[in-house]
């Protein structure tokens, strides 16, 4: 018996388009740690994050008949959900004031296997809190671009704006970035 080929992305996704649940698994495990860290970064909290992780996963896999290929990575189109999602959490936790979550930088940051390579910074949790202290759309963008990598255009696709507009803001948020980690 041969060993099975290890699928390519674009693979994977006609696939799971097609409705193949294994292909989706296969794109679920490959993809599970970054959307991971992506919602948690937005959000500050890990049972809050893995909830919403596994609804963006959810939303997935009940989208992803209609997903079609516009020319960037399959995962901008996650991100996208979880962008949408997150949204949607912070929009109801306004709506429910009582609804109050204390975070401080670090609490989860050293114990999480997802952010180990972060915390191996030697000014980690300074960089974390300064993070923190950005606009929604500036912590974002420094997520997707320098923890998830994306290019430009991904970056615009995620967040429904134009490329020149995320680099703007890209400007921006280092600008504040700095200005927080120096303390003024």
């Amino acid at each position: 018996m041969e060993p099975e080929a290890i699928l390519t992305e674009a693979e994977l996704v006609e696939r799971a388009v097609a409705g193949d649940c294994a292909a989706f698994g296969e794109i679920y495990t490959r993809y599970l740690d970054a959307i991971y860290r992506y919602v948690f970064y937005r959000v500050h909290d890990g049972n809050d994050a893995e909830d919403l992780t596994e609804t963006v996963f959810l939303k997935a896999w009940l989208g992803i008949s209609e997903y079609r290929d516009m020319g960037l990575r399959f995962s901008c189109w996650l991100y996208r959900i979880a962008h949408n999602t997150v949204i949607d959490f912070h929009r109801r936790q306004m709506a429910d004031p009582c609804i109050e979550k204390a975070w401080f930088p670090g609490d989860e940051i050293e114990t999480s296997r997802l952010l180990r390579p972060l915390t191996e910074l030697e000014d980690a949790s300074a960089l974390n809190q300064a993070i923190s202290k950005l606009t929604e759309d500036e912590q974002q963008i420094i997520l997707l671009r320098f923890v998830e990598g994306f290019s430009h255009a991904e970056v615009a696709a995620i967040m429904d704006r134009t490329e020149g507009a995320c680099r703007m803001l890209q400007t921006r948020a280092l600008v504040a970035l700095q200005r927080k980690l120096n303390g003024t």
